[in-house]
């Protein structure tokens, strides 16, 4: 007896694609730990310590994920830190 792979629509492989993008923040010399710490806080709802995790990470190993979601998502995040001048990106 062969077992059959069940596929998937397409429609549901491009929900599930899209539902793992993440927001990345790489680690730049011109934004203070605080002020990133900061913002990490008050756009993506870290706590202090899972912000300032991040922000070490970013600078030690210069980038870090921040957010994890879907495309629509992580768009306002990813608006908002690019115009508080960090460097992100979706991927």
């Amino acid at each position: 007896m062969t077992t059959k792979e069940k596929k998937l629509p397409d429609s549901f492989k491009d929900i599930r694609e899209e539902a793992g993008k993440r927001l990345i923040l790489f680690n730049d010399d011109i934004n203070t730990f605080d002020f990133v710490i900061e913002t990490l806080i008050e756009v993506c709802g870290h706590d202090s310590h899972q912000a300032e995790n991040c922000a070490l990470i970013a600078h030690f190993k210069g980038k870090c994920a921040i957010k994890v979601g879907t495309l629509s998502g992580l768009e306002l995040c990813y608006k908002t830190m690019i115009l508080k001048q960090l460097t992100v990106e979706i991927q």
